[in-house]
């Protein structure tokens, strides 16, 4: 019977958080557009908060949407510069003169998709969690963590979008299957 718990909580914790995750990504994109909207509204006096012109882009950086893979900004439209008109809108691969993109987007991070594979990573990433608490060696997440970090090193270095999309999926995944897992011992003990 335990092993039957056992499997039920490793289903759930690694395939049930996948849902949970997008979730989290929704509600950052979420506070994201209203951090988004209120720059908006100071960016037509031309200040922020502090007395210094935010830029073009407001200062909120890149995003990505991943649904397409296309780099977008924070609120979910193409990354085109804010003072192009749809007229004169350049495309990502070639800005506007007056506004050129951001250093933090390397050339090759236009076009692709980030963080490539993450659903099936965070899958396993979940079950090898889950399986360190039910076994008891908690220790094991260290290991799962340091093994995701130097296999995303790379990407994670070139594209800041892509750091923070890893730290938020990272977190909830991690703490999804410690809950699911946790939970599961303490009614396996009981």
């Amino acid at each position: 019977m335990n092993a039957l718990w056992i499997t039920l909580a490793l289903l759930i914790a690694g395939f049930a958080g996948w849902p949970v995750t997008a979730l989290v990504f929704r509600l950052a994109r979420t506070i994201d557009d209203k951090a988004d909207a209120g720059q908006a509204a100071e960016a037509a006096d031309g200040t922020n908060d502090s007395g210094v012109d935010s830029g073009a882009d407001g200062g909120r950086g890149w995003s990505d949407d991943p649904s397409d893979g296309a780099v977008t900004t924070a609120a979910g439209t193409p990354a085109v510069p804010a003072a192009a008109t749809p007229e004169t809108a350049p495309t990502p691969e070639t800005p506007a003169p007056e506004t050129p993109a951001p250093a933090s987007v390397p050339a090759a991070a236009v076009g692709t998709r980030i963080l490539r594979g993450g659903a099936i990573i965070g899958v396993l990433e979940r079950l090898a969690v889950a399986l360190a608490i039910l076994a008891g060696q908690p220790v094991a997440i260290a290991y799962v963590v340091a093994i995701k970090g130097l296999g995303r090193f790379a990407e994670l270095k070139e594209t800041p979008v892509a750091a923070e999309r890893f730290i938020i999926g990272t977190l909830t995944s991690m703490l999804w299957a410690a809950g699911v897992a946790a939970l599961a011992r303490i009614l396996l003990q009981a």
